[in-house]
């Protein structure tokens, strides 16, 4: 298990303490050479700002390390950091590497993070060691303007671009790539069966989409329930049900927000499921596969409602695995994704991703459509040779990806995801950590970015962070230490035009 970052916090002797721990101890294997070092600052607004440090090892191999530097100003502080444990005491900064970025072979590179504050005036450091040596070739930048805001970019204004598939990109109606930047708003899948309404008591008004502005979100994914939407089980349900969804939807547009639909729960009774697995025929938890009973009937409301406002994406089904009930046999899962039908280990017929994406079309709706992999959306190795076929060529491959998952590393997105993001848009739907820091989730944005993939967190609701995949402490948008903070600070240096 990976160490959850924790906020610094200010000590009686004016020392800023991660972890508990005033200074960090440098490791015994200290650079034999130098080292190289890139510090930008990233954004700068009156009283804070985030900055990258690259750090390159120019010595021996190491296993573990300590990045010290010290700010010129004493109104400088670090205030939350990423990929290293941060301790400051006095105007001396360190930052210790996580288990997972340790090691650095010579020549090797790592980056870590930071939000900071200042007070006076913010210069950049210009000297800095890593295990106690000196490194050369420091390149520092910093902010253009001094007190603009954190990102490059206004919050969202106006409303959400339509988009289209274009390659393996996603791009406005005027060709313009954009990246699908935000946070997953979880309830709607499971409120109305829960007797808990349609929001599980959340607001859904302006002041709660003001609150996700100032993260710079520009995209939020919306779980939904098919026989909440049909009428077939919970309150509400029907017409009062899928009015709540069309209100939220058009007001998150109208600020800028895209807005992904997911088709979350499903009917279909999966009794021969593991013991961990819920059995109940209701739409009440996570089934292998859509239902021919109900799901292309969902798809097709859906599509009629939201046909006409392409800023609105499809996911068609949230986390298929029906190669779990075929025993893992992959060929039999993927072939049961596409195909739907009586699928091996499924007691219900199933609806197989043509099938849906034919129901949205036969609407005459040209959104968007996701498509997911097996094992929980985290297998995309065989996604491109079973995707459906769409006669507007509009689809994005939705990828999901947890520190538990099997796919969990560089060298595996690297193998298994990369091959699928050069052929079509990936849509990181859901990612998170099992534990309230944001290591994992660092190395997998900084991935992401580098390969223009869109990505949203789960989730923007304030259920309290115990063991992860919780960004927020209330709708008012108080980030969680450690996962929160990591988030909001990362989206806040993202353009989802670059």
């Amino acid at each position: 298990m990976k160490r959850p970052h924790t906020l610094l916090a200010a000590g009686a002797t004016g020392a800023l303490v991660l972890g508990g721990l005033a200074t960090a101890a440098l490791p015994a294997s200290a650079a034999a050479t130098g080292c190289s070092i890139m510090y930008k600052v990233q954004s700068q607004w009156p009283g804070g700002f985030t900055a990258d440090v690259g750090i390159t090892n120019l010595g021996s191999a190491i296993t573990s390390w300590t990045l010290t530097f010290d700010f010129p100003n004493a109104g400088q502080t670090v205030t939350q950091g990423w990929s290293a444990t941060w301790t400051q005491s006095g105007s001396r900064v360190s930052a210790a590497s996580m288990g997972w970025n340790g090691s650095l072979t010579t020549g090797a590179s790592t980056s870590v993070g930071f939000v900071g504050g200042w007070s006076g005036a913010n210069p950049v450091p210009t000297s800095f060691a890593l295990n106690g040596t000196t490194c050369t070739g420091v390149v520092t930048t910093p902010p253009t303007t001094p007190t603009s805001s954190p990102t490059s970019n206004p919050p969202p204004s106006g409303p959400a671009p339509a988009l289209k598939v274009s390659g393996n990109k996603l791009v406005t109606a005027a060709g313009k790539p954009y990246r699908l930047l935000g946070v997953d708003r979880s309830s709607a899948e499971f409120a109305c069966v829960q007797g808990k309404g349609l929001w599980d008591s959340g607001p859904v008004d302006q002041a709660s989409v003001d609150a996700m502005k100032t993260w710079n979100i520009h995209a939020v994914r919306i779980p939904l329930n098919e026989e909440c939407w049909l009428g077939v089980n919970g309150s509400p349900g029907g017409a009062t049900y899928q009015q709540g969804i069309k209100d939220y939807v058009n007001l998150l547009v109208a600020n800028g927000i895209n807005v992904i639909l997911d088709l979350h729960w499903t009917w279909g009774a999966y009794t021969n499921g593991p013991d961990w697995h819920c059995k109940d025929e209701h739409a009440t938890c996570q089934k292998p596969m859509p239902d021919a009973r109900y799901a292309p009937q969902f798809w097709t409301g859906v599509a009629n409602a939201f046909k006409g406002n392409d800023a609105v994406v499809f996911d068609l089904f949230n986390e298929p695995y029906p190669d779990l009930a075929s025993n893992w046999d992959k060929t039999l899962g993927w072939q049961c994704l596409r195909d739907g039908g009586t699928c091996t280990g499924l007691p219900y017929e199933a609806a197989g991703m043509q099938d849906l994406v034919d129901a949205v079309r036969a609407t005459g709706a040209t959104n968007v459509l996701m498509i997911g992999g097996l094992e929980w959306a985290n297998d995309m190795r065989e996604w491109l040779t079973y995707k459906p076929s769409d006669p507007l060529n509009n689809l994005a491959a939705s990828w999901h990806s947890y520190s538990n998952n099997a796919c969990a590393s560089e060298s595996c997105w690297d193998t298994q995801v990369a091959p699928v993001a050069q052929q079509v848009p990936i849509v990181l739907g859901e990612f998170g950590q099992d534990n309230c820091g944001f290591d994992y989730m660092q190395r997998l944005v900084d991935w992401a970015d580098a390969h223009r993939i869109s990505y949203l967190a789960w989730t923007w609701s304030p259920w309290g962070c115990t063991t992860g995949a919780v960004l927020i402490k209330d709708y008012s948008g108080t980030p969680e230490p450690g996962v929160g903070d990591g988030l909001k600070a990362h989206l806040l240096t993202q353009n989802p035009y670059a």
